[in-house]
């Protein structure tokens, strides 16, 4: 499938790309800059940005502050140029992102309901819904570039195959998608795209590491090492929900027993929540679960906010379950910064308290000292934002 870069041919087109490319990394660069960076002339690099002004790539931002003499002007992307489409798919729910071509969020449509199945016409469907509302908003379909897609568990976004959503051998969810877009797409792992769309926004210039905890319906982790997201071997890292933690005698969704997921997650203070209920203990809920309604995790986050000591105590269960995982985390990476997210992350005022303590209980002082735990800033939008920038950075070349 070709891409808008494959336009970018004849003379200079190597340049070209590696211009575009140093302009995705968010810098604004003068011609004696980027003749520096591509170790050539300015006078060749000035042809060059003129010929990507001239197409439309390349923006001229203005002049440089200077301390005297003539002020040089400072080149980036041009935001018109296009759009980038983010996905974020949830257990029964879409949101959506866009971004311009310079990276800012332009769009965000939240909380489409959908359900993802394992088929071909699944698959289908949701490309069709996310085409509908992008067209409603407002956003130019000739303008979208390319489509990133965030999915829970174990992705590769190298080969495009979702092993949580596994359709067959033959074709990734990746070509479906694409089949379905009708344009590039990049799919990753929810937490590594909430984790990167964090990043970018509130921690960008931020050279060391920080670990990005999604606490969904599951578990999972984002890792940016030294400014780069970590993948690991075949691509499957930050499976923290699947750390062999606890000795509850619970069975994760992954088949094994004692994972951290089954006491720091959604799914747990779900559980949780249950059991207190069926033990007939007193909360706002009961009434709905004494008559037999189902209770979902939507049910027990409103009680929080409700203020119900039984939904409020088990958050702190979970926060203090996560505390204690997160103390070894420190202990191992000794990281710049923690950022908790996803779904519970909104009951932080009674979540973290319990955490913290955890935390400062059992982690190495010395090797705590130095990081900062902190609620996620981008919210729920965290995956989807993520998501649009990879698939950026992916079409521009850039290396991740």
């Amino acid at each position: 499938m070709s891409t808008f870069l494959n336009d970018i041919n004849g003379h200079y087109a190597a340049e070209k790309k590696a211009i575009l490319a140093l302009c995705n990394k968010g810098t604004a660069f003068s011609l004696a800059d980027l003749a520096k960076e591509l170790g050539t002339s300015i006078p060749k690099i000035s042809r060059i940005v003129e010929q990507l002004l001239e197409d439309g790539y390349l923006a001229d931002l203005g002049k440089q502050e200077s301390g005297g003499g003539r002020r040089p002007s400072l080149y980036g992307l041009n935001p018109e140029t296009g759009s980038f489409v983010g996905v974020e798919v949830n257990r029964d729910s879409l949101m959506v992102a866009v971004s311009n071509f310079s990276g800012r969020v332009t769009h965000l449509i939240e909380d489409i309901p959908f359900v993802l199945r394992n088929t071909e016409e699944s698959v289908a469907a949701l490309c069709a819904l996310v085409q509908q509302q992008l067209s409603e908003a407002g956003v130019p379909e000739a303008l979208i570039r390319g489509y990133g897609v965030s999915l829970t568990g174990r992705v590769n976004h190298r080969t495009g195959y979702s092993y949580s959503f596994f359709i067959g051998e033959e074709k990734p969810i990746s070509r479906l998608l694409e089949e379905g877009f009708g344009q590039p797409v990049l799919v990753e792992n929810d937490s590594r795209a909430m984790a990167y769309g964090e990043y970018m926004n509130s921690f960008r210039g931020t050279r060391g590491d920080i670990l990005f905890l999604n606490i969904g319906w599951g578990l999972g982790m984002g890792m940016v090492l030294d400014g780069k997201l970590y993948y690991g071997k075949s691509g499957f890292s930050g499976e923290i929900g699947h750390f062999p933690l606890l000795h509850n005698n619970r069975v994760c969704q992954c088949g094994k027993v004692g994972c951290l997921e089954t006491g720091a997650s959604g799914s747990a203070l779900h559980s949780i929540v249950l059991e207190k209920l069926k033990s007939g203990q007193s909360s706002l809920l009961s009434k709905a679960y004494a008559a037999g309604k189902d209770i979902n995790l939507n049910d027990i986050l409103d009680a929080v906010q409700r203020e119900d000591v039984l939904c409020i105590e088990s958050v702190e269960q979970v926060g203090a379950t996560l505390g204690q995982a997160i103390a070894g985390l420190i202990n191992i990476f000794n990281p710049d910064i923690v950022v908790i997210g996803g779904r519970l992350s909104v009951t932080e005022h009674y979540f973290m308290p319990p955490l913290r303590s955890a935390v400062n209980k059992l982690s190495l002082n010395l090797v705590n000292s130095d990081t900062v735990i902190k609620v996620a800033r981008l919210g729920k939008s965290a995956g989807a934002v993520g998501a649009s920038l990879l698939i950026k950075n992916k079409l521009l070349q850039e290396i991740i």
